[in-house]
């Protein structure tokens, strides 16, 4: 069934599809009244609506069942140090499909670039992108850390665990096993730029309370272990489900 997105404060009995939404239906895939469709708004609402006309610019819906999903009990911040505008759309789209709970983009010492004050809108259509292709009800939570490290820290305030993934060989680190995966609460994942995480950033996010973890030898690109650790708490929450699913 295709599905489509709608903001939030637009969900009701009766919706309106606008904008690229509209233009999807109607002039890319053809869809006619009485048809049906799936809807999300990005905040765990699923909806099965009818369609009930379909104009040149807009299209009408009718909300036949609603579904709300439960946040789920674990959930993984990802904060990537800004780097090159190559592979974020990637990440974007990824971040739905693996359930983050939120990306973060933080000015890092070694970021080439500045990082926007605010969330740019087309970061926000690759999460819907991403959201519409897998059916995740969740949309994550999208944030720029302009501040650097100092910012960093006083955002991480309100996680029950803080995690930074740093190259193996530092003191009093861990590799990233599973007791360090989709604990209870929320998980903030903090991963450097390109250029990698400066001693002093290290430092203070140490002192602040951050455990070191790291995947291994290999020094990984920001992308692959971005993606890897949002798989390994994707993962780690699957099996445990899949676990107590059994058990019931």
């Amino acid at each position: 069934m295709h599905t489509f997105y709608i903001p939030p404060a637009q969900w009701g009995r009766h919706m309106e599809l606008s904008g690229q939404e509209a233009h999807h239906l109607g002039r890319v895939l053809r869809l006619r009244a009485g048809e049906e469709v799936l809807l999300l708004d990005g905040e765990g609402r699923e909806g099965l609506c009818r369609i009930a006309s379909v104009g040149r610019q807009s299209a009408a819906l009718e909300l036949v069942s609603e579904k709300r999903h439960q946040r789920p009990a674990s959930g993984a911040v990802l904060a990537v140090g800004w780097g090159k505008e190559a592979r974020r759309g990637w990440i974007l789209e990824k971040s739905v499909e693996l359930e983050a709970a939120g990306l973060w983009f933080w000015q890092a010492e070694r970021s080439q670039f500045p990082v926007p004050s605010d969330a740019k809108e087309t970061w926000h259509a690759s999460l819907v992108a991403g959201a519409k292709q897998c059916r995740n009800p969740w949309l994550p939570e999208l944030r720029t850390l302009p501040g650097g490290v100092d910012e960093l820290i006083r955002a991480s305030k309100d996680f029950d665990h803080c995690q930074v993934l740093v190259e193996s060989g530092l003191p009093q680190q861990d590799f990233m096993g599973e007791a360090y995966l989709a604990q209870p609460g929320r998980t903030l994942c903090v991963i450097g730029p390109e250029g990698g995480f400066s001693q002093r950033e290290i430092e203070k996010l140490m002192a602040a309370g951050f455990k070191a973890l790291s995947m291994g030898e290999r020094v990984l690109r920001w992308e692959t272990a971005a993606m890897m650790a949002l798989g390994l708490h994707w993962w780690k929450r699957e099996h445990r489900s899949a676990a107590e699913g059994e058990k019931a």
